[in-house]
């Protein structure tokens, strides 16, 4: 039998300030999936459509796009989304220590936790490879940090003979880094302003969703 190669794709939601003017969580999503990528054509399509009415869409994302938009490539994602995996984490940063506020410790030490939830989800004999994507990252030492973040889960999680590769690609070259977006604004709109409206879309596939400070009883702000 041959064997799989796993792709994982991640997004962020919220925001760094750590202050009562931030964002008042943090989500960091994994959306994981192995070929054929079958929601490419329908949502090129969908752009496209879109492009012929007028309307100038480079590429999707969720924070920016209408709401009219936004419905149809949920309708998109909802027609393929049993072919995907959803782990999230979520951080209530009021919650995190002055120590782990700096960005290139916070962002690759969330990491760290959420990529055992998505590893441990599958059988890895199936596969031979795992190739993670992030959006573009320009910030060379925060680039550097997540990298080391990842290469750390893998090394202890991965049996002999899988090997992997981590990518930084703009989410505009790549519709699955626009799908987790599209994910992960879903999940974190339901802890941020307690909006459930396209959570219910996704939540079937919602695996592991991960309050990382939810025993925290102590805030730093």
């Amino acid at each position: 039998m041959n064997k799989q190669i796993l792709y994982i794709f991640l997004d962020e939601g919220g925001n760094l300030d750590f202050s009562l003017t931030g964002t008042k969580y943090f989500t960091l999503t994994a959306l994981s999936k192995v070929r054929p990528f079958e929601a490419y054509r329908q949502l090129n399509e969908l752009k496209y459509d879109l492009v012929e009415h007028g309307m100038e869409i480079e590429y999707f994302r969720a924070s920016e796009d209408r709401q009219a938009v936004r419905d149809k490539v949920f309708n998109v994602i909802n027609t393929h989304l049993d072919q995907t995996r959803i782990d999230t984490l979520v951080a209530e940063k009021r919650k995190t220590g002055p120590s782990l506020q700096a960005e290139e410790r916070f962002y690759p030490e969330m990491l760290g936790y959420l990529l055992p939830y998505v590893i441990n989800g599958y059988d890895l004999n199936l596969f031979e490879k795992i190739i993670i994507f992030t959006d573009s990252v320009p910030i060379h030492r925060k680039r550097q940090a997540i990298e080391k973040a990842i290469k750390k889960v893998l090394v202890h999680k991965l049996p002999i003979g899988i090997t992997y590769y981590i990518f930084h690609h703009a989410s505009k070259s790549n519709y699955d880094l626009q799908i987790v977006d599209y994910c992960n604004w879903a999940i974190y709109r339901k802890w941020e302003r307690q909006d459930f409206r396209s959570y219910e879309i996704i939540g079937r596939v919602v695996k592991s969703e991960f309050d990382i400070f939810k025993d925290g009883s102590r805030y730093y702000y």
